[in-house]
């Protein structure tokens, strides 16, 4: 199993499909002037809830590229909450595709996230089969499928996180096909670490992400494992190997960073590098990823968001590599797709190459201060609040 396919038939002719602008909306909706700026502000909370390290990264982009980022995140965590709530009903999944039908129809239900994500499809010309392959890869996590083959796994990482990285680079207003195949690398990268540092955690849910080939070389049992998992130096030989091959996707992405936008770039290297902290944090505990799991502390988060203003330091060669080597088997596809629609109708989005600045990332840090005091206080008053009731 190799490369994206489509889960039904209509869908292949229908991916490179354009989502067509949205109606008009009633006053009741527009809140008496404008809704989208609410629709905007309730996705910006989502991704504050969601996930620190990919507001903070959020935090260094352009206004106009945060609040579609913002928009991506949102639908995109509302769906994955959605398939992973246990009270869901068995039709949740074909429910967001008839979602995804409307927004892409520019009749989009009254969820916020939906309303937000349908003008930034149509913005930006957002291949319908984008999104479509993230919805079959929450269709892989509902079968509780398995993975033969490290191409098998990456088939998985390209459907939930390498479409993620494609509408990131298209709102970027960036879609020729090498940014684009270094976009969906990134992506591959992040969830392959994803799954490196979830190995107990999905484990203990009755999930395995890892390849079952790899697991037989080293004397593994698929079901035994997930029966009673359990660390072992050779269960720790099939992490770190996995996280050889995130390591050569990180260097393919960071090598596209150069194409996207400057104004763009710290943002995008500050997630690619906090990522990549996470399998080093693995890494220092011994590829043991069930009795422990990484984490990248905010001190060294605030370090990295430094790090991330000046380009990583890859060797010419590496470079050059990356600018000739062809989109993995696994997103192939859809970056193929993705190019095609955007370069069919190319968005008009005007350009600010300005750098973020010193002010902005200052600006950053102390907020980011200030979430490290308020984290503090409120482990300090759990901890206080615990003690009382012990007395």
């Amino acid at each position: 199993m190799t490369g994206w396919t489509p889960t039904a038939s209509g869908e292949q002719a229908d991916g490179n499909r354009m989502a067509r602008p949205l109606l008009a909306r009633s006053i009741e909706q527009n809140y008496g002037f404008s809704g989208d700026m609410v629709d905007l502000d309730s996705c910006t909370a989502s991704i504050r809830r969601g996930s620190k390290s990919f507001h903070i990264a959020s935090l260094l982009l352009p206004r106009r590229t945060r609040q579609a980022a913002h928009a991506l995140y949102a639908f995109c965590r509302h769906s994955d909450d959605l398939i992973d709530d246990p009270g869901r009903g068995t039709d949740a999944l074909e429910r967001l595709r008839h979602r995804l039908d409307r927004l892409y129809d520019g009749v989009p239900y009254d969820y916020a996230c939906d309303r937000a994500f349908a003008r930034i499809v149509q913005k930006h010309a957002i291949a319908k089969a984008i999104p479509l392959a993230l919805l079959d890869g929450f269709a892989m996590d509902m079968e509780g499928r398995q993975f033969h083959t490290i191409g098998e796994v990456k088939d998985y990482a390209a459907r939930v996180a390498s479409t993620v990285g494609l509408m990131m680079s298209l709102v970027m207003n960036e879609g020729d096909t090498c940014t684009l195949a270094r976009a969906a690398d990134l992506g591959l990268a992040m969830q392959l670490t994803n799954i490196a540092r979830d190995v107990g955690e999905d484990a203990r849910n009755g999930r395995l992400y890892l390849p079952l080939d790899w697991l037989r070389e080293v004397g593994i049992d698929a079901q035994a494992f997930l029966a009673d998992p359990r660390f072992s130096p050779a269960l720790g030989q099939v992490v770190q190997r996995l996280l050889t091959v995130a390591d050569h996707h990180y260097q393919l992405g960071h090598a596209g960073i150069a194409r996207l936008p400057a104004d763009c770039r710290h943002a995008i290297r500050t997630a690619a590098l906090t990522y990549q902290d996470i399998g080093r944090g693995i890494a220092r505990n011994g590829f043991d990823s069930i009795n422990q799991r990484a984490r990248t502390t905010l001190p060294r988060k605030l370090a990295l968001v430094l790090r991330a203003m000046r380009p990583t330091g890859l060797v010419a060669g590496v470079t050059r590599a990356a600018e000739a080597t062809p989109a993995d088997p696994a997103v192939l596809t859809m970056v193929t797709q993705a190019a095609e629609t955007f370069s069919n109708a190319r968005a008009a989005t005007p350009r600010d190459p300005t750098p973020a600045s010193l002010d902005n990332v200052a600006s950053i840090l102390l907020r980011l201060q200030v979430q490290s005091r308020d984290e503090r206080r409120a482990q300090r008053q759990e901890r206080w609040q615990k003690a009382g009731r012990i007395a």
